[in-house]
């Protein structure tokens, strides 16, 4: 496990009273993972994020990193530690009147790196992010995307094994998130850096986390993996954050015209079972009419999410007969109440 946060609670103390930012949560992000914490302002999801460097600490709870509680180290430990873990800023956090270059080689000043060291390390990294170019300019003559680029270049100047990704898309235009994501990916995937991402903004938990928790109030009130959440939401919270970017609500036009006699279902196809040809299976073997009220396709990462939703008229035995056929492929199904 390379974070394990368990039973964690935490809270603020001030003179306009107490605020519990996160209570009773726990989360696991497995080595390789892409986890993504989603939820509202104040949810907890900073503090949450913070906890994995120390920078805020728990008031009950324990947090590992690699097998090891470090809540326990003492101040020289968790320097050493904090070596092993980037952090991506909403803001960028770089230093505006230096150099691309003097922001990228301060953490390798402060590990008392040589200046061949450095000097190759960041010519590494400036080609890693695609910004070779940018290495004498000055950070204030940067476009956003680049500022962030050149922010995440700094994260893993130290060979991080961990990236803490705050809000790291929440600043920029749609066209650069995308760009940030597919850089995230590239790190995940040539680097084996294993990213915990917080945002509120779902579409970046469908583009790139295979793993999902839902925060509100303190509290993790959903997780698990990110097609597991998305194609069966259990919370009120979770299914308006999906419904942000999967659609799967029958358009009122077609609503109004519906009978409501016949049992409308839902099928929800994943990755190689979208490909199959269902209805016509279903209406070539069963005595129903088959009537497509709504139908979606989405990618979440690699994997394939498929949903359709379908009016069925026939006997009673015929659709529960289809219906058992229906789950027999690997399709789930559920009854839609309209």
């Amino acid at each position: 496990m390379m974070i394990q946060i368990e039973h964690v609670n935490k809270t603020f103390h001030s003179k306009a009273g107490n605020v519990k930012a996160l209570q009773d949560v726990s989360i696991h992000v497995e080595k390789g993972d892409i986890y993504g914490v989603i939820g509202f302002s104040g949810a907890g999801k900073s503090t949450l994020v913070r906890l994995v460097n120390q920078l805020e600490k728990p008031d009950e709870g324990i947090v590992k990193i690699d097998s090891q509680d470090i809540t326990k180290l003492s101040k020289k430990e968790l320097n050493t530690l904090r070596k092993d873990i980037g952090m991506v800023f909403q803001q960028f956090n770089l230093l505006e009147s230096q150099t691309v270059y003097q922001n990228i080689a301060l953490p390798l000043i402060i590990s008392n790196k040589s200046k061949e060291e450095i000097e190759a390390r960041v010519d590494e990294l400036l080609a890693f992010v695609e910004l070779e170019d940018k290495k004498e300019s000055y950070v204030s003559q940067l476009s956003g995307g680049q500022k962030q680029r050149i922010g995440i270049a700094r994260a893993l100047a130290t060979n991080p094994k961990i990236l803490l990704c705050d809000e790291a898309t929440s600043a920029l235009d749609p066209k650069t998130t995308e760009s940030i994501l597919l850089l995230l990916q590239k790190i995940n995937r040539e680097l084996g850096i294993t990213i915990l991402l917080i945002t509120h903004e779902m579409n970046v938990i469908k583009k790139i986390c295979n793993k999902v928790a839902v925060m509100e109030q303190g509290r993790v009130c959903e997780k698990g993996e990110t097609i597991s959440v998305f194609s069966k939401p259990q919370q009120a919270i979770t299914k308006s954050f999906i419904s942000t970017v999967i659609n799967s609500s029958i358009p009122d036009s077609i609503l109004r015209t519906l009978n409501h006699d016949d049992p409308v279902v839902k099928l929800t196809f994943f990755d190689e079972n979208s490909k199959q040809s269902l209805i016509s299976a279903i209406n070539k073997k069963f005595d129903i009419e088959t009537t497509i009220l709504f139908a979606s396709v989405n990618e979440l990462q690699d994997k394939i999410l498929g949903i359709l939703i379908l009016q069925l008229k026939g006997t009673d035995d015929e659709i529960d007969r289809a219906e058992k056929f229906i789950q027999s492929q690997r399709v789930e199904l559920e009854r839609v109440v309209i």
